[in-house]
């Protein structure tokens, strides 16, 4: 099933370096796994097309996350297995896009008891998520809100940013002007996501999120939870091995191989990110971790770093095979799972993620293509 970009995008995708020149079909003995937890996601949904974690808890982010699982499958919103789950998850999002006040743009429900303090997530996985239908909307009502959605989305996200260039759970417009390294990586996919879709971005916003993200990086090559908490410098020892994935997964969606950044994060992740065995926040982790090694791909790493013996490289075949083995062992009968270290939120949120992550090589989003 072919998905419909625009030229700008087809132009930017054609250029990049590390492309390949189509994407590969799931390996058949990894197909059954994401099969089985595709169908627990779709049993899942509630009937007004919205997901929820451990009962109904984080809303909006459960539903940016389902939602994306499935556009993996191939399935659209308007044709494929999921496209009634996908639309309906759409339409429940586009429903809580706010207007008005200094929240206008917000997609979330700041209400909502365990959205409150951290509505920023959502807001970004659901623009993310709604960025990625865009492109395949051609009712002409509906794409013209989804365009007016995203456009106040954006402007929400640039408005949210805080003094340091970064984001925290909450809006710098309601009066917490901080910082945190998972939501800005949550809001700078997700604006990358709205450019690929045709969505004005400001550039000074992505260059201020860019040079936050710099400023975080330690001189071991880690990022750290937040720059706000560490002064005028990145504290060494205060490294993420989650968040330093992050950042690779976020110049990489923006196109940004060459950087000198992504090598010496790559470089802190290959010894700080156990491929083998569970990792604290291993499916936050890997969502991650997994989107970056993926663009790398088989001869990457000696592209950034020159000739390397191959058990020194970073590769998505050994990767893949290392942690998608544990993964079908780890899924339960009724294709989900149950979850990884403390930062794991239950089933649904597990399963969004690990189906994702083992979907990537059909290639399906232009934000996880090679």
């Amino acid at each position: 099933m072919r998905m419909k970009w625009s030229v700008g995008v087809l132009t930017v995708i054609a250029t990049l370096p590390l492309l390949t020149a189509r994407a590969d079909e799931i390996p058949e003995k990894y197909r059954g796994a994401v099969q089985k937890g595709l169908k627990y996601l779709a049993k899942q949904q509630f009937k007004d097309g919205h997901w929820g974690a451990n009962g109904d808890q984080y809303p909006v982010s459960m539903t940016g996350l389902g939602g994306l699982a499935m556009l993996m499958e191939g399935s659209t919103v308007r044709e494929g297995q999921y496209a009634k789950n996908i639309r309906a998850a759409a339409d429940w999002l586009m429903a809580r896009s706010m207007k008005g006040n200094n929240r206008d743009g917000l997609v979330g429900n700041p209400d909502h008891p365990t959205e409150t303090g951290r509505y920023m997530y959502g807001h970004g996985f659901g623009t993310l998520f709604l960025a990625c239908v865009y492109g395949e909307e051609d009712e002409k009502e509906r794409r013209e809100r989804l365009r007016d959605i995203l456009t106040r989305a954006v402007k929400y996200i640039a408005n949210a940013q805080s003094t340091k260039g970064g984001w925290f759970y909450t809006s710098a417009k309601d009066g917490h002007d901080q910082d945190e390294g998972s939501v800005t990586i949550t809001q700078m996919q997700a604006l990358r996501a709205c450019k690929n879709a045709g969505i004005p971005v400001p550039k000074d916003v992505v260059k201020k999120g860019y040079d936050y993200l710099k400023k975080s990086t330690t001189a071991r090559g880690g990022v750290v939870y937040s720059l706000g908490r560490g002064g005028f410098g990145a504290p060494v020892g205060g490294e993420r091995p989650a968040l330093t994935a992050a950042a690779i997964a976020c110049l990489f969606s923006a196109g940004e191989y060459k950087d000198d950044l992504v090598k010496k994060w790559f470089r802190f992740c290959q010894t700080a990110i156990p491929v083998t065995g569970s990792a604290m926040h291993d499916e936050y982790t890997h969502f991650y971790y997994a989107q970056s090694v993926y663009i790398l791909g088989d001869d990457g790493w000696e592209r950034f770093f020159g000739s390397t013996p191959a058990d020194q490289r970073v590769t998505w075949s050994a990767y893949r095979k290392n942690l998608f083995d544990r993964l079908v062992q780890m899924q339960n009968a009724d294709g989900s799972w149950s979850g990884g270290g403390g930062f794991s939120v239950g089933p649904v949120y597990s399963t969004a993620v690990f189906c994702t992550i083992m979907q990537l090589d059909k290639g399906t989003l232009p934000i996880w293509q090679r």
